[in-house]
């Protein structure tokens, strides 16, 4: 059974990091394509990155690039996206996802991904 738990949300000033985690149990992270999402209020789910299941190629939507690094420990079954420079407009829960997709995991939209976690808040205020 695949599960999916997020961790190290919470709240952070302006300009500041976390680092978020998701473990995963019951199925090889190798054979899957991650996805980080987020969902602000009011808000539909957006795809945050990705990281195909077939060349670990990772993606990254354009609101994110430079500043958040999605990276996957396989030997721990562990997903990470650290988040550097946050902005106020990154507040959100913050979401993980898998799916064995055949083609970019940036073709997918959320609905496409059958496995997620239950979430972790981030708040970026001063």
């Amino acid at each position: 059974q695949v599960q999916l738990v997020e961790s190290g949300g919470g709240h952070v000033q302006p300009g500041g990091s976390l680092r978020l985690s998701c473990a995963a149990t019951g199925f090889s992270l190798r054979s899957y394509a991650i996805g980080w999402f987020r969902q602000a209020s009011g808000k539909e789910r957006e795809r945050v990155s990705c990281i195909n299941s077939s060349n670990r190629v990772t993606s990254y939507e354009d609101s994110v690039k430079g500043r958040f690094t999605m990276s996957v420990d396989n030997a721990k079954n562990m997903i990470y996206l650290q988040m550097n420079n946050l902005r106020p407009d990154d507040t959100a829960v913050y979401y993980c996802a898998a799916e064995n997709l055949a083609l970019s995991c940036k073709v997918y939209r959320p609905h496409e991904y059958g496995n997620w976690g239950p979430g972790t808040q981030v708040t970026v205020s001063s």
